[in-house]
């Protein structure tokens, strides 16, 4: 009864969580003129979408079949590559954001263009080519265990070297809006970028470190199924929190709830101080300038 519990959670949460997404993807894609944030923020949006799928389609599975379906190796292939591609852009996120901070003068100036098109595409190449390396040598090259736990200490390594990458990037961000005489005015895509990754550090990180132990430390039991379920409802709602951010971050101190959903994700993601928007809010070509300052697509 508890496992139904939490499969049916799990469910519910992913299905809102897509269908938040689902709107960032259609606003950011079609509806909204890009910038470099913009594209960082589709491809997160997008690598999210995909989890929650395969999350979804995990739990029809268990509750139709009963079975345990996350040990089938294309399964696990996919929740590794849309996990390690959702922490690589938030990442990158906050590091183009702490870029931009630092040396402002270079960011807007001889930054090159198409850089978050491009870095998107190889982070997303390089999430799929670790997560099939490890499927491979774990099911189809004969490796030994010495060899599988090379692949997979490697792809540990990559996952601490974001993670050591995101949280330096957001504590340097999070200083300069907070400490020194030269502190940088508050602007809601500071508060959305350190909201997310807060929302990654309570809820994302724990799967990540339960998906990597498990082949080294734990042995499946009932207890470590209860384990992994509470991990993975975490990991919904890791993935399922970003389009709330955005919205409560547009919305906040405006009076914008039930308007234009457009409009609230713009005012999530402008890189202008709150007083400079005068008390109302800001027209639809502020919002652009402010974010396409660097690139287009």
């Amino acid at each position: 009864m508890n496992e139904l519990i939490l499969q049916v959670l799990t469910f519910i949460i992913s299905l809102f969580g897509l269908a938040g997404n689902a709107s960032v993807l259609w606003f950011l894609g079609f509806r909204m003129h890009r910038n470099a944030f913009y594209i960082y923020i589709l491809n997160l949006a997008a690598a999210d979408s995909l989890l929650l799928c395969l999350y979804i389609t995990i739990c029809l599975i268990e509750f139709i079949l009963h079975i345990n379906i996350f040990t089938n190796g294309f399964i696990q292939m996919g929740v590794f590559i849309f996990y390690i591609a959702g922490l690589s852009m938030l990442s990158a996120i906050s590091t183009e954001r702490c870029l931009s901070v630092l040396w402002p003068i270079w960011y807007h100036c001889h930054r090159p263009r198409h850089t978050s098109a491009t870095v998107c595409a190889l982070l997303w190449a390089l999430s799929m080519f670790l997560s099939i390396l490890d499927w491979a040598s774990y099911y189809h090259l004969n490796t030994t265990e010495k060899h599988y736990k090379k692949v997979d200490l490697t792809i540990i390594a990559w996952l601490v070297f974001l993670f050591v990458v995101l949280s330096g990037s957001s504590l340097t961000l999070l200083g300069k809006m907070l400490c020194g005489s030269q502190r940088k005015p508050l602007t809601r895509l500071y508060i959305t970028i350190l909201l997310t990754v807060l929302v990654f550090f309570f809820c994302g990180l724990p799967f990540g470190i339960y998906l990597f132990s498990l082949e080294w430390i734990l042995n499946f039991s009932q207890v470590h199924f209860y384990l992994y379920m509470v991990v993975i409802i975490l990991s919904c709602v890791n993935s399922s929190a970003n389009p709330i951010i955005y919205f409560f971050v547009g919305s906040f101190r405006q009076r914008l709830w039930g308007q234009n959903l457009k409009l609230v994700l713009e005012r999530a993601l402008q890189d202008t101080p709150e007083e400079d928007e005068g008390g109302g809010s800001l027209s639809q070509g502020t919002l652009e300038m402010s974010g396409s300052r660097v690139e287009q697509g």
